[in-house]
Formats: C-alpha cells, sequence, structure tokens
C-alpha cells in the first residue's frame, strides 16, 4: 500500500473532492439464469474525514460495495474514484486504501508490536520510522502497556484494536471496516463503537463502516447509506434517517416504528389529508407522492395513550413489553392493525384487554414511499 498521510478536513466540505466517489457501479454473480446482481447501479458520493456506514440487511450489497472500493472485486460497469482519481485499474495493494475484517487475522506467535508493524516492515519502512509509528499506534489505541503480549493473552476488544492500529499505522488516505465488531459480545461492541470514533475523528482518516446494526449506525455515523437488492435507498444524516425515512424498507430496519395504511381524500396548499386507521385524519406534507394509497409512518416514541374516546386511534392493549429504559405498550386498533407507543419507566397503569385511544401530532407522522 502507498505511503500516504491522511489530510485532516472539515467533515462534509461541500467545496472537496469526495474521497470516495462510485458512480454507476453494478456487479453480478454467476451466469444467466443463476446470475445474482448485487450492485445495481450504486452512485454515492463520500466526502473527506467523514465516517460514512454502509447499513443493510445480509445479501444487500454493502460487503460487495467494500470490496470493490478496495479491489478485491471488479465492477461489471461503473467507476470508483479516489479524492478525484480512477483506481478501477489499481491492484489491492496499490490502492491507498486498508481493510479490517471480522476476523482480527492477527500473528500468533508474535507481538502486539511486532503484529503492528507488520505491514511496515513488507513496505520496507526503516527500523527506526516503523518503531515510532508503532509507538504512536499503541499510543492511540491505548495498549502500549501490552506492546510486548501475544494476542492470546488479549481479550477480543484488545485484539480488535490492535488490527485497528495495524490497519491505520501506514496512514491509509480510507479505511474500510469490514463489520468489524460483530464477533464481540453487546458490551466490547459499545466500547468498541466509541473507540472507532474517537479513532477516526482523531486521525482524519475516511472511514467507510459496513454493518447490519442499525445501533452501530446510528451511534457512530455521519452518514448512513442505507441499502436493499443492491440498491441504495437513502443517504443522511443518523437524525435524518431515522425521523425522515423516505421508504417503507428504510423506515422498517431503522428502529421500531408503526406503519398505517392511509388513504389521500384531498390535496391542498401543499398538503395532503389522510384518512388512516379508525376514520381519523393526519394532514401532512405533499411531497410529491402522486398515488392516493400510501402508508404513514409513526415512531413508538411520537405517540401517546390516553383513556377510551379521547384520542384519534381507538384500541384495546393485547400486550406491555418492559425492555429496561421504558415499556412497549401493543394497541390492537378497531381496523385489526397493530400499533406500539413507547413510554418511560415500567410504570404503565395498564392492564391487557383496557380499551385506551392512541394520540400523535401531526408532525410525528412521515408519507413512506414503497
Amino acid at each position: 500500500m502507498n505511503q500516504l498521510k491522511p489530510t485532516v478536513l472539515a467533515k462534509n466540505d461541500a467545496d472537496e473532492v469526495p474521497a470516495i466517489s462510485v458512480q454507476g457501479l453494478v456487479k453480478t454473480f454467476g451466469h444467466s439464469s443463476n446470475q445474482i446482481t448485487a450492485l445495481d447501479d450504486v452512485s454515492i458520493d463520500i466526502q473527506q474525514n467523514e465516517f460514512f456506514t454502509l447499513l443493510g440487511p445480509s445479501g444487500c450489497g454493502k460487503t460487495t460495495l467494500l470490496r470493490l472500493i478496495a479491489g478485491f472485486e471488479l465492477p461489471d460497469s461503473g467507476t470508483v474514484l479516489l479524492h478525484g482519481e480512477g483506481i478501477e485499474h489499481l491492484p489491492p495493494h496499490m490502492r491507498p486504501v486498508n481493510t479490517v475484517f471480522q476476523s482480527y487475522a492477527l500473528f500468533p506467535h508474535i507481538s502486539v508490536a511486532d503484529n503492528i508493524g507488520f505491514g511496515l516492515r513488507m513496505l520496507g519502512w526503516d527500523k527506526a520510522k516503523i518503531t515510532n509509528a508503532v509507538e504512536k499506534m499503541l499510543d492511540m489505541v491505548r495498549l502500549s502497556d501490552l506492546a510486548n503480549r501475544q494476542p492470546d493473552q488479549l481479550s477480543g476488544g484488545q485484539q480488535q484494536r490492535v488490527a485497528l492500529a495495524r490497519a491505520l499505522a501506514p496512514a491509509p488516505r480510507v479505511l474500510l471496516l469490514d463489520e468489524p465488531l460483530a464477533a464481540l459480545d453487546l458490551k466490547l461492541r459499545k466500547e468498541m463503537q466509541i473507540e472507532l470514533k474517537r479513532l477516526q475523528d482523531q486521525t482524519g482518516i475516511t472511514f467507510v463502516f459496513v454493518t447490519h446494526d442499525q445501533e452501530e449506525a446510528l451511534t457512530m455515523s455521519d452518514r448512513i447509506a442505507v441499502m436493499s437488492a443492491g440498491r441504495v435507498l437513502q443517504v443522511g444524516q443518523p437524525k435524518e434517517i431515522y425521523n425522515a425515512p423516505e421508504h417503507r424498507f428504510v423506515a422498517d430496519f431503522i428502529g421500531d416504528i408503526n406503519v398505517l395504511p392511509g388513504q389521500v381524500k384531498h390535496r391542498q396548499n401543499g398538503k395532503l389529508v389522510v384518512m388512516i386507521a379508525g376514520g381519523s385524519e393526519v394532514h401532512l406534507p405533499d411531497d410529491g407522492i402522486q398515488s392516493d394509497s400510501l402508508f404513514v409512518a409513526v415512531r413508538p416514541e411520537k405517540a401517546t395513550l390516553a383513556k377510551s374516546g379521547t384520542g384519534a386511534l381507538s384500541g384495546v392493549v393485547n400486550n406491555i413489553v418492559f425492555f429496561g429504559s421504558g415499556t412497549n405498550i401493543h394497541v390492537s386498533l378497531s381496523d385489526g392493525v397493530d400499533f406500539v407507543v413507547q413510554t418511560q419507566g415500567s410504570e404503565t397503569g395498564l392492564s391487557l384487554g383496557d380499551a385506551v385511544s392512541v394520540n400523535f401530532a401531526d408532525s410525528a407522522a412521515k408519507v413512506l414511499r414503497n
């Protein structure tokens, strides 16, 4: 890999050339009747000094996209630009990127320090430069006291930090991370989420992170691309993806959400008047959806419960689920649709079979595209 130093820039600076720009990428596997389209005309710009996450279920194409950027696969068509320069012709070892995989792939019989310095020796760095880089990396990942230990003497989280330090040591312009936290237990995974974001901020290197875990994506990312069936459905900041999903798949995949079928009664002054369950109306922005049949989404924490007959939607409590910091109350609406309301704490004052009404503000509702 080329010995390039990252350039620390303001995040999402629109005047800068993107760190990575992929345009019209198509990638298929197999032949004729057995052909699978892994990427279907994918275009994304990833900015310099950005923590960018590719999020989606297994088989959506996110790892294939990462492998195309790394050079482990070649596209059927489309372009891959790194800082404005095409790199499709370059083999993996000539691209100024490094990759961290779910498997730590540490050498078991050499020390932590030697693992971190291994790639630098392969690049031909002199001994003094390697020593300096390794010391810097050990300090950055907070493992200076463990430099002489072997990998089997480390915890899973410590091993992952060694793998990160090894990948960061040559100062790549882009670091690709393919579900690197998947093998860790929940507590370690949460700790490493914070660690990864700290390292990205400290180094100024563009991180491209692949995961199917929505919490990881929301916690660490500057922006998220949600993928499904080889296509990018939405790109945006975590709050934008969570609060304003554009597609039903995105809404369902990111957090819990209620999806209600609706029918447009009329359009007026840039607003939609939509009839939903039980004959209730919501007034929503008209963002150009042409169909009169649509879906309205409401997050569980945006809704409240009241006594029966005092709210927009009427129903009966059919389940109460305590999850630690709050409680999900499941309500069967009058038309049979299940609606979840999330409350804080464990005391709800409700029992199964209680008649209730559900309320939410028009601003809490979002029209979805299929």
